[in-house]
């Protein structure tokens, strides 16, 4: 018993000495605002000088909470640049210049495969992943995934569309069907928007048509469902006539436009279709009168059919090239914790992809944030996206409500086509 005790204390004072000699091993978790925290998350990483990218919209917002992750290390010296940079135009300013790029940047889903491809996003490091996938929704966590390497934090929950109205021209009731809603705006002589043109809106008349994505092939080419191309071709038909039906109120133009419109001292639009990223600048337009909700239907062959949408997400990613990777990593997952993606939630009304605060009062509560979510169930996944998605489909859209001929099905089939065959690059 003595010999066997001798040795346990040998033991012991080996691991001791092993341990006060470096050799011990740290183990870093994260709490629930997402900050890393157990021994040094910085990986001794210190007069730290980061630059972060966020929308224009958000970057107010995102130098507070950057602030506030400074505050949390008063041991350390960090410095935090926040620069505005469209998250449309992230991917390609960081492949143009990696070395200058931000080391924190918020991005698109859609864009993920570019950068993965480039070797230019750092992959999110072991110790953060279970937290990850444990605080956000299966969706978000599937998005920022590629080849089963999870390349990003989650920084928003669905980032898609609905339907805004005022509705002291149009009612819940007319909000239901999108034949309502232009009868509404044409009663009170003001405008509907949709981006018709863009692809990331246009998409709705093939998809409300039956057409949707099937993800990559291991070509990185764009695989579609077994469509009825009838289906579809009907679809963009209705569409198309219905926006010919009512050419003195429907508009093509961009999303921002509708709350400028609704803005004016005697307002020009009643009604569009747009993002929770437009949300508290029409809502500050009008007050009690603003409502949202889920995109309506359209009446094809006599037949309701509800729009469907693309529902994409938001990610914050790291530069490979970043000279502090250790410190970006935790910055990149304080800014994706529940804290501060509830604190966008409320004040520029981003949906959380946190699921905790995705239950907020500030989600609950929010008008736009519940249409979007009500969307969601009619929406195809932003995910797996070939690049030349964009410009095909935009050029559909285009063909749509441009026209001459709304009811030539002949020229819309041909248009719908081209569209595929251009997203597949044949």
């Amino acid at each position: 018993m003595k010999k066997i005790l001798a040795l346990v204390l040998a033991l012991l004072m080996v691991a001791t000495i092993f341990a006060a000699c470096g050799g011990g091993t740290t183990t870093t978790t994260s709490d629930d605002t997402g900050t890393a925290t157990g021994g040094d998350p910085f990986g001794g990483e210190d007069n730290i000088t980061l630059k972060v990218w966020a929308p224009e919209k958000a970057k107010d917002l995102t130098e507070k909470q950057c602030a506030d992750f400074i505050a949390l290390y008063p041991d350390k010296t960090i410095s935090i640049e926040v620069v505005a940079q469209g998250e449309g135009d992230a991917a390609s300013a960081l492949l143009n210049d990696p070395d200058t790029a931000a080391d924190v940047f918020s991005f698109p889903v859609d864009q993920l495969n570019k950068l993965v491809r480039a070797g230019v996003i750092a992959e999110v490091f072991p110790e953060y992943l279970d937290d990850v996938k444990a605080r956000n929704s299966e969706f978000t966590v599937d998005a920022a995934t590629v080849n089963g390497t999870t390349w990003a934090f989650p920084e928003t929950g669905e980032n898609g569309y609905y339907l805004v109205y005022d509705k002291s021209v149009v009612s819940d009731e007319q909000a239901k069907t999108l034949e309502g809603v232009l009868q509404a705006c044409r009663d009170a002589g003001r405008k509907f928007i949709m981006d018709a043109g863009n692809g990331f809106y246009s998409c709705v008349f093939p998809f409300t048509g039956g057409l949707t994505l099937e993800g990559l092939d291991e070509n990185n080419v764009q695989k579609f469902n077994e469509y009825n191309e009838d289906d579809v071709v009907n679809t963009l038909v209705a569409f198309s006539t219905l926006f010919h039906e009512y050419s003195d109120i429907f508009e093509s133009n961009a999303s921002d436009k509708i709350a400028s419109g609704m803005a004016e001292a005697t307002p020009t639009v009643a009604a569009g279709i747009d993002g929770s990223w437009n949300a508290a600048t029409v809502e500050g337009v009008l007050g009690e009168n603003f409502g949202a909700a889920k995109l309506p239907t359209i009446k094809v062959g006599g037949q309701d059919k509800q729009l469907v949408s693309l529902n994409g997400c938001k990610l914050i990613g790291v530069n490979m090239s970043s000279k502090f990777l250790d410190a970006a990593q935790v910055l990149a997952d304080y800014l994706t914790g529940e804290e501060c993606q509830t604190q966008r939630a409320e004040e520029i009304s981003w949906l959380p992809s946190n699921t905790v605060a995705a239950k907020s009062s500030a989600v609950t509560g929010n008008a736009a944030l519940s249409a979007l979510l009500a969307q969601t169930e009619f929406s195809v996944p932003q995910v797996n996206m070939a690049d030349t998605f964009w410009t095909p489909m935009g050029a559909l859209g285009d063909a749509v409500w441009k026209t001459e001929n709304p009811t030539d099905a002949a020229y819309l089939k041909g248009e719908l086509e081209k569209c595929i065959a251009n997203i597949k690059d044949e």
